[in-house]
């Protein structure tokens, strides 16, 4: 449907998309980031509309969809590329896509689970996400290179085990995923490890960001996430 996503230019790069008639608990950010050989999407949404057409990218240029974990509101489109990239931990979880792995019976049975209807007929309790098998599997200290700039992979267990994030060491930039970001964290889902959470804030103190943009909520600076890492340690002890 036309006019399901939003997109907020935050850089010359890089575009922000989301889905705003999605409830806020699983309305994620995508991020489309643009290279001179490649292009990157770092999450996918939920796919509960096409998201491929909505990425402005020149016919023919390659683009690499990477999944930061395997949650639903992060894998549901990823089947609409044909590069797809995604850790380690649950490569294999994403040929099936079942609901184990991705959480996606919760959001069939969430009450508000749109603010408005997809197309007519929709509803939540037929949701399904497609297989995607990876094309490419990353782990702890690969690389992502777009050509003019190049990320490193930083496996942030907590959230989920198999969380990742890519850091961009010249320029600072650090798409987190659910690792860390500006609003209420999770740990408390079946896969979540708080001593796992921990050990990745403790980490994430001694990242030297420029920008964060994580996987909900506003982009952050260095102080505000090295803030947000100290609240979660300060609150478990």
């Amino acid at each position: 449907m036309s006019g399901w996503f939003s997109k907020t230019v935050v850089d010359a790069t890089t575009t922000m998309l989301t889905e705003p008639f999605v409830h806020e608990y699983m309305r994620a950010n995508i991020w489309h980031v643009r290279g001179s050989d490649i292009d990157l999407l770092v999450d996918t949404g939920m796919g509960i509309c096409p998201l491929a057409p909505e990425i402005d990218a020149p016919a023919g240029k390659p683009l690499l969809a990477v999944a930061t974990h395997i949650h639903l509101d992060h894998v549901g489109s990823l089947h609409e590329f044909a590069l797809r990239a995604g850790p380690v931990q649950s490569a294999g979880e994403f040929v099936r896509m079942g609901d184990a792995a991705t959480y996606a019976d919760e959001f069939r049975t969430l009450e508000g689970a749109v603010s408005r209807l997809p197309r007519h007929g929709w509803k939540a309790a037929g949701y399904r996400i497609e297989p995607a098998p990876l094309t490419r599997v990353l782990a702890e200290g690969d690389r992502v290179d777009l050509g003019d700039r190049s990320f490193t992979v930083l496996h942030l267990p907590g959230h989920s085990p198999d969380s990742i994030g890519l850091f961009d060491e010249k320029d600072g930039t650090f798409f987190s995923g659910d690792a860390v970001y500006d609003d209420t964290l999770l740990d408390d889902l079946p896969d979540s490890d708080r001593a796992a959470y921990r050990r990745t804030m403790l980490r994430l103190l001694d990242l030297p960001i420029r920008i964060g943009h994580g996987g909900h909520g506003p982009s952050f600076s260095r102080p505000r996430m090295r803030e947000i890492a100290a609240g979660y340690l300060q609150a478990g002890d």
